[in-house]
């Protein structure tokens, strides 16, 4: 196998599943498996031998020392900065999962959608972008999109609409017969609501997310 393969542990509390997943990733040439592990004790053992460039991790991994959940995700996160993480999850709150969002973790699959979707991920993760597999998508818009955009006014929810389908803002502003000055101080403030800074991610929160996300509410 290539040296350039991506170098892959998985962390999952029931060893058959690790199994199912190692054998499914290393299908793909451009995988390869490092090590499992079953709790974070073993985990964390695991990574400080063999780096990885992206982990694949169970949410509910009870029995280590370094806890599951966000208590464990914090950790990672603080300690081995440059691995990526997806988070293979059977997890179906809304709420939980905009907090494990908001912890940085960029790609969530659910365990209820198809195992490729889990390649996709790891594709995504390693090429440092989002992925979140079509279940957990659904159940983030619900609370993450949906919650935001309804914050938005009608004006400002038109205006990123339309700048997301590639208007400029001058363009924009013609065809709502605004001033340029109004068009850009009102895509401000919807960027400033919707939790962005930079044109790039706003762009990048549309396609992650169906346009009814940005849609003004009657």
């Amino acid at each position: 196998m290539s040296d350039l393969s991506i170098r892959l542990a998985i962390a999952d509390d029931h060893p058959v599943v690790l199994l199912g997943l190692a054998a499914e990733l290393e299908r793909n040439p451009a995988m390869r498996v490092v090590g499992q592990a079953t709790d974070s004790t073993a985990l964390v053992e695991l990574l400080d031998k063999h780096p990885c460039d992206v982990l694949v991790l169970d949410y509910a991994m009870p029995g280590g020392k370094y806890g599951d959940g966000l208590v464990l995700i914090s950790y990672l996160r603080r300690r081995w900065l440059d691995m990526r993480l997806v988070l293979y999850t059977m997890v179906d709150n809304p709420a939980l999962l905009l907090a494990i969002v908001k912890h940085g973790v960029k790609a969530v699959v659910s365990k209820s959608d198809p195992l490729p979707r889990l390649v996709d991920g790891v594709y995504a993760a390693h090429g440092g972008r989002q992925y979140y597999s079509p279940l957990i998508k659904d159940m983030l818009l619900d609370t993450m999109m949906v919650a935001e955009a309804d914050r938005l006014t009608p004006r400002e929810a038109e205006i990123v609409r339309l700048f997301c389908a590639g208007g400029t803002i001058t363009e924009i502003a013609e065809r709502l017969h605004r001033s340029v000055q109004t068009v850009s101080t009102q895509k401000r403030s919807a960027m400033r609501k919707l939790g962005v800074n930079r044109d790039v991610d706003l762009i990048k929160l549309l396609s992650d997310f169906p346009p009814k996300a940005f849609t003004a509410q009657g």
